[in-house]
C-alpha cells in the first residue's frame, strides 16, 4: 500500500532512498571564507554550463555568499565526512583545520575534494523552504581521484552486499 504524505519526516525517509553526493558551497568574503554543506546539486546544462543546487531559505550563509558574487562548489571525497559536518553547523569556524586553495575568483577549493566548479549565479527561483540556484561554471577541475562521499538514507555511505561493487560489469 502507498505511503501517503502525512508529514515532511515521511518525505524525507521515502527521497532519502535517492543517494546523493555532498558538496561545500564555498565564497570569499572580506571578513574570511565562508561556506555550507549542500547535497542538492546537479549539473544542469553543458551550453551554457550551468550547475544547480538548493540552499535552505534558513541558510544565514548563502546571502553572504551571494552578495560575494563568486563562489566555488567542492564535490567531497569519501574522506570528507568531518568536513560535511563541519560545514552543517552553525555558528562554528567552518574553516578551521580546513586546508584550501584559491579558485581563479578567490573562492575556496578546499583541499582533497574530488571536483570544483567556479561560478557565478545565473538565476534563483523558488523552491518552497529552498532556493534553486542555477549557476554559471567559468572554471572547473577534477582533483584527488577518491570515492565520492555520498548520502543515502539518513548516513553516510551505502550500504551494499559483500562483493557487490567488485561483481558489476564494466
Amino acid at each position: 500500500m502507498p505511503t501517503t504524505l502525512s508529514s515532511r519526516k515521511s518525505q524525507r525517509e521515502i527521497f532519502g532512498r535517492f543517494c546523493t553526493g555532498i558538496t561545500v558551497v564555498t565564497a570569499i568574503t572580506e571578513d574570511g571564507p565562508i561556506g555550507f554543506t549542500c547535497q542538492s546539486f546537479a549539473s544542469l546544462s553543458l551550453e551554457p554550463p550551468l550547475v544547480s543546487f538548493s540552499p535552505a531559505r534558513s541558510s544565514t550563509t548563502w546571502p553572504r555568499i551571494r552578495e560575494a558574487g563568486n563562489f566555488c562548489v567542492n564535490v567531497l571525497s569519501c574522506e570528507h565526512q568531518d568536513v560535511s559536518n563541519a560545514f552543517a553547523r552553525s555558528g562554528t569556524d567552518k574553516f578551521a583545520n580546513v586546508s584550501w586553495n584559491p579558485a581563479p575568483s578567490g573562492a575556496p577549493i578546499l583541499d582533497g575534494v574530488i571536483a570544483w566548479a567556479d561560478c557565478t549565479i545565473w538565476a534563483e527561483y523558488d523552491g518552497g523552504d529552498h532556493t534553486i540556484v542555477a549557476a554559471q561554471v567559468h572554471e572547473l577541475d577534477e582533483g584527488n581521484d577518491e570515492e565520492p562521499l555520498v548520502f543515502y538514507r539518513g548516513k553516510y555511505g551505502l550500504s551494499m552486499p559483500a562483493g557487490m561493487l567488485s561483481n558489476r560489469q564494466s
